[in-house]
């Protein structure tokens, strides 16, 4: 797993979470951490997959938003505040068979100190573009969540 020096202290406080969430539910693994990208990976499993055996566009939304999240909440350098998810949007482009992984990246479009814009995009192990997301974050108290 890559983590960028600066963003080192923040990452650990990220990965040394104790409560299980969603996206260890879905098997969400992370590679990269950047303050402008984030990394991680999907298996396409029995945890992923709607009832024809192929990626669920809500999984792929759930990666995005959780990548999105991660990055806007690298970013926001005041630790009583934190980065919510307000609005996702997301085109499901190309479908995934079971027994695959997909993989997420996300960027920030827009850093602003009271709303942050990802756009994730998700891609086959072979590199085909599966889902681009937009994800609209606001920065709130920590209280107000």
């Amino acid at each position: 797993m890559f983590i960028d020096d600066g963003i080192k202290k923040r990452v650990d406080q990220f990965l040394n979470l104790s409560e299980p969430n969603m996206g260890d539910a879905l098997g969400i693994e992370f590679t990269s951490f950047k303050p402008d990208e984030v990394k991680a990976t999907m298996p396409v499993d029995e945890n992923t997959v709607q009832p024809f055996g192929i990626l669920h566009g809500g999984a792929s939304v759930a990666l995005a938003e959780t990548l999105a999240s991660i990055g806007a909440w690298l970013n926001v350098k005041d630790d009583s505040k934190t980065a919510v998810g307000i609005e996702i949007n997301a085109n499901h482009l190309r479908s995934v068979k079971k027994g695959s992984r997909v993989m997420g990246t996300a960027t920030p479009v827009h850093i602003g100190r009271s709303v942050q814009v990802w756009e994730t995009a998700i891609e086959t192990e072979e590199g085909k573009l599966v889902c681009i997301s937009r994800c609209t974050l606001a920065i709130v108290d920590r209280g107000e969540r």
